[in-house]
């Protein structure tokens, strides 16, 4: 019964992951391309498949295999380049639509994308907890599962929330609109090269 305590709560946890800082910074830069509540909502439902996708083959292979290079603290690196990446290119992004040059919209498979690479970064350390609490494989592969439903859960809600200054009716000012794709992306800039310091200064 003691183990099976873990597994009520997954899906909580998961609605809680869902609003980690670098989860929040790179879905808000997504959702800030968008026009519309559903076509920010896709691209939360699409990082929250592609979170849990990761999350269930990389949990497999380190229960079934023991492979312990998935844990290492590179892949927390990999998405502070990711951080990097996106907001230097949703401010390209601005720079050509100020210019009345269309910018291109990433697609919902960016979003999967992103959250395959948060998914990947997250797994080892949470596949070691549940080890230390959940000894069955097959209630270890459940936990996963239904964390992950629950990041999506919790990333449609995010997404909801951070579209709202982006959809067409609540445009109400140009300079409110630029001031805050700036301030999203310069944000991500900043935490994803904070999570690369902190990798180098630890390994260092």
């Amino acid at each position: 019964m003691e183990s099976l305590l873990p597994i009520l709560f997954a899906s909580v946890a998961g609605m809680g992951h869902a609003f980690e800082p670098d989860h929040l910074l790179a879905v808000g830069n997504l959702i800030s391309r968008r026009e519309t509540l559903a076509e920010a909502l896709r691209d939360g439902v699409c990082w929250g498949l592609g979170h849990t996708t990761m999350l269930v083959v990389v949990g497999s292979i380190i229960l079934l295999g023991r492979v312990t290079f998935l844990t290492s603290g590179y892949f927390e690196a990999a998405v502070g380049l990711m951080l990097i990446i996106m907001g230097i290119s949703r401010l390209l992004d601005q720079r050509r639509a100020a210019a009345k040059v269309r910018p291109g919209v990433a697609p919902s498979r960016a979003a999967f994308a992103v959250g395959l690479v948060h998914g990947l970064a997250g797994s080892g350390a949470l596949v070691l907890l549940v080890m230390s609490g959940i000894k069955s494989i097959g209630l270890s592969l459940m936990y996963f599962l239904l964390f992950g439903l629950g990041s999506v859960l919790g990333m449609c809600i995010v997404a909801g929330l951070c579209s709202v200054p982006f959809t067409k009716r609540m445009r109400i000012s140009r300079v409110v609109q630029v001031g805050a794709v700036t301030l999203s992306s310069l944000l991500c800039i900043a935490y994803g090269g904070w999570m690369i310091y902190g990798l180098v200064s630890f390994e260092g």
